[in-house]
């Protein structure tokens, strides 16, 4: 049922760097905030970043300074940037967009009960 598909995940030595991608089958993802999330083996799921329609981001304290949300020229492709990675930072990365388009607000982009439409998840191992 997942209509987003999340890739660029991998293997990358501490300090390094990692672009992910995330994009939408059926409908147009420019219409809509993307939230990026997170979730380590028995831990949380977790917010980390999210961007709106028009571009407006938002960052977990986490990776705040690392991390970089943006759309492509279409607004149809949403990366994540990830530079000086931590091994803190290994975990599954999902995107999900809300039900509503043009749908933003800092109190709830980070949380996941805001969104309904996941990615199946892309793997970023942190690691020396």
């Amino acid at each position: 049922q997942s209509r987003l598909v999340e890739s660029g995940g991998g293997l990358v030595q501490p300090g390094g760097s990692l672009r992910l991608s995330c994009t939408a089958s059926e409908f147009e993802l420019r219409s809509y905030t993307v939230g990026w999330f997170r979730q380590a083996p028995g831990k949380e799921r977790e917010g980390v970043s999210c961007i709106s329609v028009t571009g407006v981001t938002h960052y977990a304290d986490s990776v705040k300074g690392r991390f970089t949300a943006e759309r492509d020229n279409t607004g149809n492709t949403v990366y994540l940037l990830m530079n000086n990675l931590k091994p803190e930072d290994t975990a599954v990365y999902y995107c999900a967009s809300p039900p509503e388009s043009n749908w933003y607000a800092i109190s709830w982009c980070l949380q996941a009960l805001a969104y309904d439409n996941w990615g199946q998840g892309t793997q970023v191992i942190v690691s020396s």
